[in-house]
């Protein structure tokens, strides 16, 4: 999928906040709604996860990635334990 330069951009912005945080509990239904939730409100959700989550990048970036899919959603970036998704509006 093409992601737009300004959605890019935006991702990029040390501005942005992030509004959810991985817990050691993991990934969960009511992670995956709430981000579904606040993407609906904002487009775009900078998440972080908690050390120890995962333990190396193929694993962080196979959980990234199920979070994607299971939220309807663009990973945009990632570095280290933070993400940014996005909502591609209709």
């Amino acid at each position: 999928m093409d992601i737009p330069n300004a959605v890019k951009r935006n991702a990029l912005d040390s501005n942005l906040e992030i509004t959810m945080r991985i817990g050691k509990l993991g990934v969960n239904e009511s992670v995956i709604e709430e981000l579904k939730q606040q993407l609906l409100k904002r487009k775009m959700v900078k998440m972080k996860l908690n050390k120890g989550l995962v333990t190396g990048s193929v694993e962080r970036s196979d959980l990234l990635n199920h979070i994607s899919m299971e939220s309807n959603s663009v990973l945009v970036h990632s570095r280290g334990n933070i993400a940014v998704f996005w909502h591609k509006g209709n």
